[in-house]
């Protein structure tokens, strides 16, 4: 027996749609260069989207045609979401923060076609132009300054659009829509790209209740680049519901994104932990120096991933009325593959338990199939919250392989399970806690010592700002932790402290880091994560 369903592909172009007609009236907004703010409706949005997919359809783009992005998180970026696929395109979106040299490279890996760019990123553009040639640069006038010449005008070309007779590309729902880059800090990085299907599944997963939670009356900021992992996806659910969207456009120091909060309260906000580190770090000087400035808004909920988020991290905003939403993924798994919630299980647990879950990865979304595998195994890990493997994935809405390599097998299984490299545990109510990633786990006499749980519980010291702990060579036991630690100003704690602080947190003495090294600042990738990687070059032995 068959169904009786109707053949309809799942599409971008659907939730694009329904913005533009339900939510026509619901505004979004965009800091500007300036820090001045521009609104615009779902109404203007959906016709500019239009005439954006009519334009590049003029110039040319043909289905399947990679279009580039370098852009700050605001309007422009959002229509690009939309016009690109909507014309046959795939949108790529270009990490803005990589070396000139990386960005070149990767557009002549995924042989870009157009480039949409903000003016004011014009100079980087320039020192990367003669590794690959776009045949249209596309520029956004950011700044309000006017474009100039060679380069073509992207409000003067959907202003001669014509938006009402614009049809939309011909597309099966596997067809793709956008691709992004991998981070590329330990390796090449390998292109990711999305379909319609997987962006509309992982744009419904999302929004369950249990996991973002999403409805139409939040105001979203999302403060995660849209280069990295399209924002979470959260720009489409944002639109499927008709969110209120506040984009910061490139002020995202800790008083820049507070100063915002002022004017355009979220209710829903996203970032890696760096920056919350620093925005709570920023507002709680705050309350003794200028005692008034900021408030933060009471009942936000803030997603927060990219890395583990210290569990004193979430104490210190609850302590303020904000709750962090902890999620774990990747760009290969779109990114959401877990989210930590409180379960029907734990209704009554008390605030510590209730801090400690929400301190872990969390729980496998919907459509993801999550297992651990320890090196070798030819069978899962048992999840008694003990047991340390692999976290191995596969689903609707996680990449099957890497545009244009072929898969290897330390990134595929032989069954067709994604081997993301992170190590973890799982307890029986299948909560996720990640122990480390398998190149940062300190493997010391034979046990293996966690540095994410180093790094958390030294971060948990009232004189610590930050924290990265990682491997250095020894002798008699192959690796010891060495921590590299950043104190809040006026605060020197010594080691001897700090070695008695992870004692009270249940470390053994042989886990505890045999050298504390004070830094000014950890080091950054380009999506925010504390680069270990230089720390290694920095700390050889």
């Amino acid at each position: 027996m068959q169904a009786t369903m109707m053949d309809v592909p799942l599409s971008l172009n659907h939730l694009l749609d329904r913005a533009g007609t339900i939510f026509k009236g619901n505004e979004v907004v965009s800091r500007l260069p300036d820090k001045s703010l521009v609104r615009h409706t779902y109404g203007q949005i959906h016709r500019r989207t239009r005439a954006l997919g009519a334009a590049l359809q003029a110039l040319g783009l043909k289905k399947g045609d990679r279009v580039a992005t370098l852009c700050w998180n605001h309007h422009v970026h959002l229509e690009c979401y939309f016009g690109i696929p909507a014309a046959g395109g795939v949108m790529h979106t270009m990490n803005l923060r990589l070396a000139p040299g990386e960005i070149g490279a990767i557009a002549a890996d995924a042989q870009d076609r157009f480039l949409v760019i903000d003016d004011i990123l014009l100079p980087l553009y320039r020192q990367f132009a003669h590794l690959h040639r776009f045949e249209r640069v596309i520029v956004f006038g950011y700044s309000g300054a006017p474009v100039g010449e060679g380069f073509d005008d992207y409000e003067a070309l959907i202003g001669r659009a014509d938006a009402d007779g614009f049809v939309y590309a011909e597309h099966e729902e596997n067809d793709a829509v956008s691709m992004c880059y991998t981070s590329g800090t330990t390796g090449r990085a390998k292109g990711v790209v999305y379909s319609h299907r997987s962006t509309v599944l992982h744009t419904l997963v999302g929004c369950l209740g249990d996991h973002w939670g999403f409805k139409g009356t939040d105001v979203l900021l999302p403060v995660a680049p849209m280069f990295h992992a399209n924002s979470w996806g959260t720009p489409y659910a944002a639109v499927m519901l008709g969110m209120k969207i506040v984009f910061p456009g490139p002020h995202l120091h800790a008083d820049d994104l507070l100063d915002l909060m002022q004017v355009e309260p979220p209710t829903l906000a996203l970032g890696v932990p760096t920056i919350w580190l620093s925005m709570i770090q920023t507002y709680e000087r705050a309350l003794t120096e200028q005692p008034g400035r900021w408030k933060l808004p009471q009942g936000l909920r803030s997603l927060v991933g990219g890395a583990a988020v210290p569990e004193s991290l979430i104490r210190a905003f609850d302590r303020h009325g904000v709750w962090l939403l902890q999620g774990w993924g990747m760009t290969e798994t779109s990114p959401l593959a877990t989210v930590s919630y409180p379960r029907a299980e734990l209704t009554g647990a008390g605030p510590d338990e209730r801090y400690r879950r929400a301190a872990m990865a969390g729980v496998p979304a919907p459509l993801v199939q999550l297992r651990l595998r320890a090196e070798g195994a030819q069978a899962d890990a048992p999840w008694d919250g003990r047991t340390v493997g692999e976290i191995q994935v596969r689903g609707p809405f996680i990449t099957g392989s890497y545009h244009g390599v072929t898969p290897a097998p330390d990134k595929f299984t032989p069954d067709g399970w994604l081997r993301t490299g992170d190590v973890a545990v799982m307890d029986d109510l299948a909560f996720v806690r990640i122990t480390d990633r398998s190149k940062d786990v300190i493997k010391s006499g034979g046990e293996w010592i966690s540095s994410v749980d180093l790094e958390n519980a030294l971060m948990a010291h009232p004189a610590v700002a930050e924290a990265a702990v990682i491997a250095i060579p020894d002798e008699k036991w192959s690796e010891r932790p060495l921590a590299c630690v950043v104190y809040k100003p006026g605060l020197a704690p010594t080691a001897a402290e700090l070695a008695a602080h992870l004692l009270g947190h249940g470390f053994a003495k042989w886990q505890l880091p045999d050298r504390y090294e004070v830094l000014d600042a950890i080091p950054r990738t380009s999506t925010g994560k504390f680069w270990k990687l230089k720390l290694r070059e920095r700390f050889p032995a």
